[in-house]
């Protein structure tokens, strides 16, 4: 017997897909027609998957829970750096996609990598300096294509790839070590 619960989600949908979030809750969403019994056989054949993922889940937060967390000192140092190595960066990518921006600022936040405002302000996790430069380009060419659109629209993905072709690769780097990474922040 599993060890966790599966919330179904029916909709207008399709197919069947399941979905682990980041709190641990897993998800199948079906369609409106498709018999309770089928749901149940799918979630079954993919008894391994879900527990595979869980298990990568429950490891990633225990080692969130065992970052060795960063002092001021250290915060402040990546700061630095970040204000010495991300404006060029920005400057360089800002004429590949054709934009301009205005400030940009360099904050030790614990939820965002980065942001754009609708007035083409910058900010930038001085956590970044903790990632691949890889990761660092993809931050700064997502934020701005803000700049042309202000949304996660195709149209917007389209223009980061244009320009960032890895930049799935690298914003799934993100995804999967950056909670590491926000974990050491105080």
């Amino acid at each position: 017997m599993s060890n966790y619960n599966v919330e179904i989600v029916r909709s207008n949908r399709k197919t069947l897909s399941l979905e682990i979030k980041p709190n641990g809750r897993v998800i199948a969403r079906a369609p409106y027609r498709l018999k309770q019994s089928e749901i149940d056989k799918f979630i079954e054949s993919k008894a391994d998957w879900i527990e595979k993922h869980l298990q990568k889940l429950q490891q990633a937060q225990e080692r969130q829970a065992n970052a060795e967390k960063l002092t001021a000192d250290e915060i402040e140092e990546l700061a630095e750096k970040a204000l010495e190595y991300i404006p060029p960066r920005v400057e360089h990518y800002a004429k590949l996609i054709g934009v301009n921006y205005g400030r940009i600022t360099i904050r030790n936040q614990h939820t965002k990598w980065g942001s754009c405002s609708s007035k083409g302000n910058l900010n930038f996790n001085c956590l970044l300096m903790l990632a691949p430069p890889e990761v660092i380009d993809s931050v700064v060419v997502h934020e701005l294509c803000h700049r042309k659109k202000m949304n996660h629209s195709e149209h917007f993905y389209a223009e980061v790839l244009r320009v960032y072709p890895d930049y799935h690769k690298w914003n799934r780097w993100l995804k999967d070590n950056g909670p590491a990474l926000m974990a050491r922040m105080e």
